[in-house]
């Protein structure tokens, strides 16, 4: 198996909220997709987002569950100033602060929200390893 993730899916509870949030709140820019779902480029990767009954049974999984499953994506920047203007951008287009921008423990800078879904987002300001574009 070659390492890549092609695709994070999501499981949300109201399909239009949240693209929304993501589309119009975050910006991130919305695919043609079937009306059931909807895909977003994430430059290398797609961000999926599914009603969560139906992701469920496509899986064959429940799909009750709450809390923390041991999953959250992160979203490098380039640098703090840049963590805490995305930061602010994520509550203004609804989602909840859960740690407000601060140094981290590795030496970074970064801050935790949850989107509308409760989903983890992490944004980072990672001084040791930048993987963004070099603008």
């Amino acid at each position: 198996m070659k390492p890549r993730i092609s695709m994070i899916a999501l499981a949300v509870n109201d399909l239009e909220k949240s693209i929304s949030f993501y589309r119009d709140g975050l910006g991130f820019p919305k695919l043609d997709s079937p009306p059931t779902v909807a895909f977003f480029n994430l430059n290398g990767t797609w961000l999926g987002l599914s009603q969560r009954n139906d992701l469920a049974a496509d899986a064959g999984v429940s799909a009750e569950g709450n809390g923390y499953n041991g999953f959250s994506m992160a979203h490098n920047v380039a640098n703090e100033a840049e963590v805490d203007k995305t930061m602010q951008e994520a509550i203004d287009a609804g989602a909840s602060l859960l740690k407000s921008p601060q140094t981290a423990h590795w030496g970074g800078y970064h801050g935790y929200f949850k989107d509308p879904d409760g989903h983890l987002w992490e944004v980072a300001y990672n001084p040791f390893a930048w993987v963004g574009p070099k603008d």
